[in-house]
């Protein structure tokens, strides 16, 4: 019998899994991102500390991204937008979701690489056109997947990562935001 290795830990998240169901207040999560301004459009986000199993966590490492704009919107490009983090977490999120999955199924992954495209009509950030979202029109994800199943279990995979996955939750369906000055 041949050992699927992943790299997940499915034994330790189907435990979490029974534990957190007879301990549904330990299963509330509050993650946390702190922004700064720098100048202009650019600013950073760190992200270290997060509530979960019922007190304050942190991550091992702090965690500093920077955001900015393409120079052809007038700014100094010292990063990627903010919106192209949202593609980032989608496609972090199914890709770990793949991975967990085929751990979990016995499948062995030989690569995964997931392409998220975003389609944005900025006329409506810009305020060009009022009947123009701010945000994606639509995102696509692909997959290309080399592992030792068919075709038909590389689509299942992906679907339960789908089905799984906080990110792709959060974008397809309503997510109350509220904002606030402190």
């Amino acid at each position: 019998m041949t050992t699927t290795d992943n790299g997940v830990n499915v034994q330790a998240l189907l435990d979490a899994r029974e534990a957190l169901k007879g301990a549904p207040e330990a299963a509330q999560f509050i993650w946390r991102a702190t922004s700064t301004w720098k100048n202009g459009v650019h600013s950073t986000t760190t992200i270290q500390n997060f509530f979960g199993l019922g007190q304050e966590q942190s991550h091992k490492t702090k965690t500093e991204f920077t955001a900015d704009h393409p120079e052809i919107f007038a700014a100094e490009d010292n990063g990627i937008t903010p919106i192209e983090y949202l593609l980032v977490g989608l496609a972090g999120c199914l890709t770990a979701g793949v991975a967990s999955v085929a751990q979990n199924r016995g499948i062995q992954l030989r690569s995964v690489t997931s392409t998220v495209e975003g389609n944005h009509d900025i006329r409506g950030i810009l305020g060009a056109d009022s009947d123009v979202r701010n945000g994606f029109n639509d995102v696509k994800v692909t997959f290309a997947i080399d592992a030792d199943a068919s075709r038909e279990e590389i689509e299942a995979l992906v679907a339960q990562s789908q089905k799984r996955s906080a990110v792709y939750d959060a974008l397809t369906n309503p997510t109350s935001v509220t904002v606030e000055v402190a």
